[in-house]
């Protein structure tokens, strides 16, 4: 093939104006001059990356396939302009294929240049040059690699801090209580003995044993109180409590409020005390003791519960959201993997200065899609918003189907990103951090999990006090 251009022709063209003659004739030898008609394909993204493409007449547009459709990323008419393997000095780049497609919208001619020939071409000529672009892209991916991991490691050190503190405060607490509740039950045992010396009768103690039962029940049910509320109760018994020369009012009066008994529970312990005990205030201090350590330490046990069903749920969270002993590529559910990142962040709500709103659609049917990756996307979303708020304001994480996608939309009331800055926000190494802070790889990263893993899309809306990260997802696999 030739492209039976002149040497003038071609010295038109920016990418060749400085080549020399015999340079000049290599091209003109191994090119071929190519017509397409409008509307046609030029090369599709994918396909085996075999020519180097220059724009000699006409409009051509560039575009990546997204979620299954089309997606202009260029047009030009600026006659020079290439495409195709722009990577041809690299030999792994014309294995990987074209990284986009091109159309053309009005006739179009172009010069093809075979991709292998010219890499070997341009070697010979240019063997510096070759070695720049070539440490340049690799230092570049090089760089990118390490940077990402950094980002990776940062973010899950900061996850990693907000989870220990909040599996900290449940585990202090099942500890307090299991100290606690050792006490209450050697204490419950000394009164036992208390009251079998009392000579209270049988009737009285298995009297005293069913009543045992049911406040231990009533424990497990007792109302939540206002403090004004609780405050009333307790005096109210306390004044019941001296009137009956009950030593420690104060003490056992928030136990009993606590376990949700009132002044009719107690007058139901002392008639059982004077119908059956030789001794009835002795014997009555002695029960409402006995019974008191019994609803403490139903207290206790429900509080050790409630702990560590508390770390439980963290743990699974953590693991939901790490996708321990899962299969990288599967059917999800979208908030599983939201409601698991949301659990990492918990710490980040608990001041109060920041509320949260989830707007889930629970109809929402599963999609393929790598869950450990969509966990890194929305953490680094979320992660942004927070910082954006600085510990104030509202993070909003929505959910829902909009025609073939499912929408994950998480929004913040931050002061906005301005449209110079809205531009670039996907762009690698592109931050508005300080030195340190961060790599401004995050939203990188994320984009091209969503775009190249899931063929979604990643956008945002912003004005001040409402910026919004939308991530569309396909409902199906797309091949």
């Amino acid at each position: 093939m030739t492209a039976n251009m002149t040497k003038d022709q071609l010295r038109e063209l920016f990418l060749f104006t400085d080549l020399n003659d015999e340079q000049l004739d290599w091209v003109n030898r191994e090119g071929d001059v190519v017509e397409f008609a409008a509307d046609s394909e030029v090369f599709a993204e994918g396909d085996p990356a075999q020519c180097f493409w220059v724009l000699l007449s006409g409009t051509i547009a560039l575009s990546r396939m997204i979620g299954g459709d089309r997606v202009e990323t260029g047009r030009t008419d600026q006659v020079g302009v290439y495409m195709g393997a722009v990577s041809f000095y690299l030999e792994e780049s014309l294995e990987n294929g074209y990284a986009s497609g091109a159309r053309a919208i009005t006739d179009v001619r172009l010069l093809a240049l075979p991709a292998g020939k010219l890499a070997l071409a341009f070697r010979e000529w240019f063997p510096m040059a070759v070695h720049l672009l070539q440490g340049m892209l690799l230092g570049t991916r090089r760089g990118q690699a390490i940077a990402g991991q950094r980002e990776r490691l940062l973010a899950l050190g900061k996850l990693s801090a907000g989870l220990t503190h909040e599996l900290n405060n449940p585990a202090a607490a099942a500890s307090r209580a299991t100290a606690t509740l050792r006490d209450r039950v050697a204490g419950m045992r000394h009164k036992l003995g208390m009251l079998a010396e009392g000579k209270i009768e049988k009737d009285g103690l298995l009297a005293l044993t069913g009543l045992q039962e049911e406040f231990a029940d009533r424990v497990h049910e007792a109302p939540e109180l206002s403090a004004v509320a609780a405050s009333d109760q307790e005096d109210e018994l306390t004044d019941w409590l001296e009137d009956h020369e009950v030593a420690g009012s104060w003490d056992l009066a928030p136990v009993f409020v606590a376990g949700g008994l009132g002044l009719a529970d107690l007058e139901r312990v002392r008639t059982v005390v004077k119908a059956n005990a030789s001794s009835s205030d002795a014997s009555l201090d002695g029960a409402l003791r006995w019974l008191a350590y019994t609803v403490e330490t139903e207290s206790l046990l429900r509080e050790i519960t409630d702990s560590t069903a508390r770390i439980s749920a963290l743990v699974s969270a953590a693991k939901q959201y790490s996708q321990m002993d899962r299969a990288p590529y599967q059917m999800i559910n979208v908030h599983e993997g939201l409601k698991a990142t949301l659990v990492m962040f918990a710490g980040k709500f608990a001041n109060g200065g920041i509320e949260l709103v989830k707007d889930f659609d629970r109809t929402l049917p599963k999609i393929p899609a790598y869950p450990a990756e969509l966990n890194q996307v929305w953490t680094n979303v979320i992660d942004n918003a927070l910082q954006a708020m600085a510990g104030s304001g509202t993070l909003t994480v929505r959910t829902a189907k909009e025609n073939d996608w499912v929408l994950v939309e998480i929004g913040d009331t931050g002061p906005g990103i301005p449209p110079e800055i809205r531009r670039r926000v996907f762009e690698p190494f592109f931050t508005t951090k300080g030195v340190g802070e961060g790599t401004g790889l995050g939203l990188d990263v994320s984009w091209r999990v969503v775009t190249n893993r899931h063929h979604g899309d990643l956008t945002v809306e912003s004005e001040p006090g409402n910026t919004r990260f939308q991530i569309r997802l396909p409902l199906t696999e797309v091949s």
